[in-house]
C-alpha cells in the first residue's frame, strides 16, 4: 500500500480539523399544532353558595321546673316523641313526703278554723242575750278570720308541693325528635338543667353562614334556592332572620330561610343555598377557560393567533374573577379574537402554528371534498 505524500495528508487533516469546528446548522422550528376559539361574549352563570344545614324552626332544651335526683330517663337520641309523653323521671320520694307535710298542716289549720267558728257562733248568743260586750265578739270574729287565713295558706302550701310532685315527670310540650342528651340517671340536677333537646315537628329552617361583606345585600323575605346534596332535590325559601352581628369565632353571620313546602327534609341533612340577591348571572363578559391561561412575569396572558401568517403573539390580560371553571377577562381582549385554549404551553413569539383537527373531522373533511380526481 502506497503512503500519500506528506503535502496531501496535511491538506486533508486541515479539512476535517475545520468541518469539526465550524456550528452545526440550526433546525428549523417544529410547526405545532393548537386548539383555538374565537373570543365572544357570554352571560355570568354562577352565583354565591353556601353550605347550609337543615334544622327545626322550633328546638328546645327541655329540663324539670323542680331539682332532684334524676331516677330514670325514657328516651335516646334519635328518638320520636308525642305531646304529653314522659321523657324522665326524678326520684319522687322527698316531693311525697313534702305532699303528705303540706296536707297535714291543712288538717291543723281546718281544725283551729272550726274551734275558732264555734267560739264565734257561742260568743255571737251570749252577745245576743247582752252577756258579753261588743269587743268580746268582735275577738272572736277576728280569731275566726285569722284561722280561715291558716287555712286558706296551707291550701295553697299544699297545692303548690302536688304541683312539684307532678313536675317529677318530665314531659314533653310537643311532638318531635330528640337531638340530643344532656343528663344521666343518678345525676343530681338543679331546677331548669336541660335533659334533652327536642327539634319539634313543624315547619324546618336552613342555616348558613355569610361573610360580613355579603350580609348586607340579604334582606328578610328575600328569596333563595336550596339543593339537597344526598337527594339532588331543590325547592326555594326565603330569608327568615339574619344575625344582627357575627359569631365571635368566624366572624360570620348566621341567616336562616326558612323552607315552603311540606316538612319532608331530614333534620341535619346538608344543602347547598344559592340567594337570589348574591346571584351574579346577566351580564355580558369575556370568558376563557383556564388552560388558556399564560404567565407573562407577574401578569396574565394568553396567546393570541395571527390568522394570515399563522404565527402567536402573548397578549397580557386582566382577570376580573371566576365563574365556574372559567375566568372572567375584565381587559386585553376583544370579541373575534383567536386565542390558544389547548397547547399553549409549548409555544414561544412568533411559533408558526397549525389549527388542530381530530381524525374524525379530517375524515369528514376529505369525504367532502370528494374523489381525487
Amino acid at each position: 500500500m502506497q503512503l500519500r505524500p506528506w503535502p496531501s495528508r496535511l491538506a486533508l487533516l486541515t479539512c476535517l480539523l475545520l468541518q469539526a469546528c465550524s456550528k452545526p446548522v440550526p433546525s428549523e422550528e417544529p410547526v405545532r399544532a393548537v386548539k383555538v376559539l374565537t373570543v365572544g361574549l357570554d352571560a355570568m352563570q354562577s352565583g354565591a353558595e353556601y353550605a347550609g344545614e337543615v334544622r327545626a324552626r322550633v328546638e328546645s332544651r327541655v329540663g324539670f321546673r323542680v331539682g332532684g335526683k334524676l331516677l330514670r330517663r325514657n328516651v335516646d337520641v334519635g328518638q320520636h316523641v308525642r305531646a304529653g309523653e314522659v321523657l324522665a323521671q326524678l326520684d319522687p320520694q322527698d316531693f311525697k313526703l313534702a305532699a303528705d307535710g303540706a296536707r297535714a298542716q291543712l288538717a291543723a289549720a281546718a281544725t283551729n278554723r272550726d274551734l275558732a267558728l264555734a267560739d264565734y257562733k257561742r260568743y255571737k248568743d251570749l252577745r245576743d242575750q247582752n252577756f258579753i260586750s261588743a269587743a268580746e265578739l268582735e275577738r272572736r270574729d277576728t280569731a275566726l278570720k285569722a284561722a280561715q287565713a291558716q287555712v286558706d295558706q296551707a291550701q295553697a302550701q299544699s297545692a303548690a308541693l302536688g304541683n312539684q310532685t307532678g313536675y317529677a315527670n318530665l314531659l314533653a310540650d310537643a311532638a318531635g325528635v330528640v337531638t340530643s342528651v344532656e343528663a344521666e340517671p343518678g345525676q343530681v340536677l338543679a331546677a331548669g338543667t336541660p335533659v334533652v333537646r327536642i327539634a319539634q315537628d313543624g315547619a324546618r329552617d336552613v342555616v348558613f353562614s355569610v361573610p360580613e361583606d355579603k350580609v348586607a345585600l340579604l334582606k328578610v323575605g328575600s328569596p333563595v334556592v336550596v339543593h339537597a346534596w344526598a337527594t339532588q332535590k331543590s325547592t326555594s325559601g326565603t330569608v327568615r332572620e339574619v344575625a344582627a352581628s357575627a359569631d365571635p369565632v368566624t366572624r360570620t353571620f348566621t341567616v336562616k330561610v326558612g323552607l315552603g313546602g311540606p316538612d319532608t327534609w331530614p333534620l341535619g341533612s346538608t344543602v347547598t343555598v344559592l340567594p337570589k340577591a348574591l346571584d351574579r348571572s346577566g351580564p355580558q363578559v369575556i370568558k376563557l377557560p383556564t388552560s388558556a391561561l399564560q404567565h407573562d412575569g407577574e401578569k396574565a396572558a394568553v396567546w393570541v393567533l395571527d390568522k394570515v401568517t399563522m404565527t402567536v403573539r402573548l397578549q397580557a390580560i386582566a382577570i376580573a374573577t371566576a365563574d365556574g371553571n372559567e375566568v372572567v377577562v375584565a381587559q386585553g381582549l376583544e370579541p373575534g379574537m383567536q386565542v390558544v385554549s389547548v397547547g399553549a404551553h409549548v409555544l414561544n413569539p412568533g411559533q408558526k402554528v397549525t389549527i388542530y383537527q381530530s381524525k374524525q373531522a379530517a375524515a369528514s373533511t376529505a369525504s367532502a371534498a370528494g374523489p381525487a380526481k
